[in-house]
């Protein structure tokens, strides 16, 4: 059956902007290396940021019309996040539909598919994330559904989880998780403050992180490379 769901739950905005203080790499490793989309998803211009509140789209290959229906779903702060039925790398996003997600309050797409008009989309400023960049347009025909689970590029997304996208990628939080994901990213960014200064002392992770003992159970040895003999 294909649906489109109206007045999902979102993330206070509030969250969003905390969440999105912090980078792709710090949020996934602070809930446990999960949630972050497979590593083909890529910002199609360099510096793109974005955190936002899932607004999810299946769709079909080469097909964009339930992106259309998701512009008329759009809320303020919402990040599209768009799934395929199958694998396919065709354009379904231009400025056109970008600049109708931004009117009504889009922040960005995450798109399982390709995309086009990247010279518009970069001077727009719209941040988008997607799987390929292809010259090949889409067609209208074939229903699918809007805020509904998905998974895109490998990892389930549902409608109103966090997402957070810069140049290392895309992760996502779920609602619930929110809270407890700035706290363990704070504490994280905290200790790499630290970290960072030890290691700019001159101090070795060797000595910082305690590995030389476990480096000699491994079996590693330190041995002096001979002299050349003098003539």
């Amino acid at each position: 059956m294909s649906i489109a769901v109206r007045n999902i739950e979102r993330p206070k905005s509030d969250q969003l902007k905390r969440l999105g203080q912090f980078g792709v790499a710090t949020i996934h490793e602070a809930q446990g290396r999960t949630g972050l989309l497979a590593p083909y998803m890529r910002p199609i211009y360099a510096g793109a940021k974005a955190a936002g509140s899932a607004l999810t789209v299946l769709a079909h290959p080469g097909d964009n019309i339930m992106m259309h229906v998701a512009a008329d779903l759009c809320q303020p702060g919402d990040m599209i996040v768009v799934a395929l039925s199958s694998a396919n790398t065709d354009a379904m996003l231009g400025d056109l539909l970008a600049t109708s997600f931004r009117a009504h309050g889009g922040v960005g797409v995450v798109i399982d598919a390709g995309c086009r008009d990247i010279s518009e989309l970069t001077a727009m400023n719209f941040p988008v994330w997607s799987k390929a960049i292809s010259a090949k347009g889409s067609v209208k025909a074939t229903v699918g559904s809007v805020n509904v689970p998905v998974v895109c590029a490998g990892t389930l997304v549902n409608p109103g989880d966090a997402v957070v996208a810069d140049d290392d990628g895309v992760v996502i939080v779920a609602r619930a998780d929110i809270e407890k994901v700035i706290a363990t990213s704070q504490r994280r960014e905290q200790r790499e403050a630290t970290m960072r200064t030890r290691l700019a002392a001159g101090e070795l992770g060797l000595d910082i992180y305690n590995m030389r003992s476990k480096l000699e159970q491994l079996g590693l040895k330190y041995i002096d490379a001979k002299a050349e003999s003098q003539p």
